[in-house]
C-alpha cells in the first residue's frame, strides 16, 4: 500500500514521477491500470459479493474484450467507484489542508519545534513528522474506505492488521524522506529568496533518481517477498530468455524477479522498476498462477519494452519538466497567497515552517490540474510497451496478437477492468490505455502481413 504521508509529500512536492514508492509502486510502468489511491465508500451492492473470476490459463479465441453479465456489473460499478473516489479524495485533501490552515496547526507545531531547539535540522525533525502524521491520521477514513472497497470486490485479501502495519511502515519511511525534503526546501528558501525554486528543483531531481535506484533494493522488500524468477520457475525463465535473445537484448535472469503478491491481493500484474544496477523486471506470482507460458512471455515482453525503450529516463525527463513548471508557478504565486491570507493563518513568511501547508495546497491543485497531461504521457508509454510486446513475441509464439489479447482478457477478468469506461474517467485518471482498446490493438496490429517493418523489433 502507499503511505498517505509519502504519497502526499511526493505528489505535492511534485516527485510524482516515481517517489510514490511504497508497496512496490515506484515503477516506470506496470502492465495494468493502477488502482485508485483512495476510494469513497460505495453503497451496498449484492453483485460485489464473492471473489472475482480466477480463470485458469485460457486459450479460447478472443475477438474483443467482453465480460459475462455478473463480472460486467462488478467491473463497471468498480470503475464508477474509482472515478468518484478519486474526485472525492482530491476535494477531501484540499478541504483538509484549508482546515489545517484555518486551525493554525502548522504554526502551533512550528512554535513547539522552535521552543525545543534553535537548530534548524532538529526543528525539521520535530515539525515534519508531527504535521504529516496529523494530515495522514485525518486522511485515514479515505484510506480505510479504499481498502474496504478492494476487500469487498475481492481484489485484496489483506487483513486489516496487515494493512495497518503496511500503513505504519509507509508512514515511518515517509517521515524520513519528508523530513529531508522539507529541511532542504526551507534551507534553500532562506539562502536564496528569489532563486530557491530552481535550486530545490535540482535537489528534487537528484533525490528522485536516487530513490528510483534505492526503492527495489530496500523499500519494496519491506512490503513484499521477492525471489529470483529462475529459482521459482526455471522453465518460465528459460522461455523468457528465448524472448530476450529473439529481441537481441541482454536482460540476464538475475534482473528477473518473482514477487509474492498473493498474500495480499488477487490481482495480476508485472512491472519494471529501478535504475542502473537496480533495474529489474518483476512478475507477480498471481500472474504466473493464472496465465500460461506464452501469455506470460507476452507480459514480460511488455515489461521488457519499458526496459529497452528507456521509459524510466523518459519519464524522469517528462515529469522533471512538469516539476520545473510547478515550482516556477509556486514561486510566483506563494508570495501573493501569503500576503493575502498568511496573517490569518499565523504564517510569518515564505521561509516559515508554517507556510508548508499553503505551499503543498498550491502544488496539490497544480498536480490535479495537470494530471490529464501526465496520464496521457503514461498511456503513450504503455501503448509503446504493448506494441513492443507484440513485436518481440512475433515469430516466437504462434499468433502473438491472439496471445496478447488472451492476456489482456485474463487481466480484465481478474482485475475487474471496466469494459465500458467513462471517457472523462479515461481523460482524467487512466494512466494505461483502456482494456478494450488494448485487446483491439493486439488483434489488429500486424505490419508483417503488409510487408512493413515493425517499429521497435526489426
Amino acid at each position: 500500500m502507499k503511505s498517505n504521508c509519502l504519497r502526499f509529500v511526493c505528489t505535492a512536492l511534485a516527485l510524482s514521477f516515481g517517489v510514490c514508492l511504497l508497496g512496490g509502486h515506484a515503477r516506470a510502468g506496470s502492465l495494468v491500470q493502477a488502482q485508485p489511491q483512495l476510494q469513497a465508500s460505495p453503497a451496498q451492492d449484492s453483485t460485489t459479493q464473492g471473489a472475482p473470476a480466477a480463470p485458469q490459463p485460457s486459450e479460447k479465441k478472443i475477438t474483443a474484450y467482453t465480460l459475462p453479465p455478473d463480472l460486467y456489473r462488478k467491473a463497471h460499478n468498480l470503475g464508477k467507484i474509482a472515478f468518484w473516489g478519486q474526485l472525492v479524495t482530491f476535494i477531501y485533501s484540499v478541504v483538509l489542508l484549508l482546515l489545517l490552515l484555518k486551525w493554525k496547526l502548522a504554526p502551533k507545531i512550528r512554535d513547539l519545534a522552535e521552543k525545543a531547539t534553535s537548530v534548524r535540522f532538529v526543528q525539521a525533525l520535530i515539525f515534519t513528522p508531527l504535521f504529516f502524521f496529523a494530515f495522514d491520521f485525518l486522511s485515514l477514513p479515505t484510506g480505510i474506505a479504499r481498502h474496504w472497497v478492494l476487500l469487498k470486490y475481492r481484489l485484496s485479501v489483506q487483513g486489516w492488521g496487515s494493512w495497518l502495519w503496511d500503513w505504519t511502515k509507509g508512514e515511518l519511511i515517509g517521515f524520513v524522506i519528508a523530513t529531508i525534503m522539507i529541511w532542504i526546501l526551507y534551507a534553500v528558501m532562506r539562502k536564496s529568496p528569489r532563486g530557491w525554486w530552481i535550486s530545490f528543483w535540482v535537489v528534487s531531481m537528484v533525490l528522485a533518481v536516487f530513490l528510483f535506484f534505492l526503492t527495489p533494493l530496500i523499500i519494496d522488500p519491506l512490503f513484499h517477498k521477492f525471489e529470483p524468477l529462475q529459482k521459482k520457475d526455471p522453465g518460465l525463465t528459460a522461455s523468457l530468455q528465448k524472448m530476450v535473445q529473439h529481441a537481441g537484448e541482454d536482460i540476464p535472469p538475475e534482473r528477473m524477479f518473482w514477487m509474492g503478491a498473493s498474500e495480499k491481493v488477487n490481482e495480476l500484474n508485472a512491472y519494471v522498476t529501478g535504475i542502473g544496477a537496480s533495474k529489474r523486471v518483476v512478475v507477480w506470482d498471481t500472474t504466473i498462477a493464472k496465465m500460461n507460458t506464452p501469455q506470460i512471455v507476452f507480459v514480460a515482453g511488455h515489461e521488457m519494452g519499458h526496459y529497452v525503450l528507456n521509459h524510466v529516463w523518459k519519464g524522469v525527463a517528462f515529469f522533471g519538466l512538469l516539476l520545473f513548471v510547478f515550482y516556477g508557478i509556486g514561486f510566483r504565486s506563494i508570495g501573493w497567497v501569503l500576503r493575502r491570507w498568511g496573517g490569518n493563518w499565523g504564517i510569518r513568511g515564505i521561509d516559515d515552517w508554517a507556510s508548508l501547508p499553503a505551499f503543498l495546497l498550491m502544488l496539490l491543485i497544480l498536480f490535479f490540474i495537470t494530471q490529464p497531461v501526465a496520464n496521457a504521457f503514461s498511456r503513450y508509454l504503455e501503448h509503446q510497451a504493448d506494441q513492443y510486446g507484440l513485436e518481440v513475441t512475433h515469430g516466437l509464439t504462434p499468433d502473438s496478437g491472439q496471445i496478447a489479447a488472451q492476456s489482456f482478457q485474463i487481466l480484465g477478468e481478474v482485475d475487474l477492468a471496466d469494459p465500458d469506461p467513462n471517457p472523462v474517467d479515461i481523460f482524467l485518471f487512466y494512466d494505461h490505455p483502456a482494456n478494450p482498446d488494448r485487446v483491439r490493438f493486439s488483434l489488429t496490429y500486424d505490419p508483417w502481413s503488409k510487408d512493413e517493418q515493425p517499429e521497435f523489433v526489426k
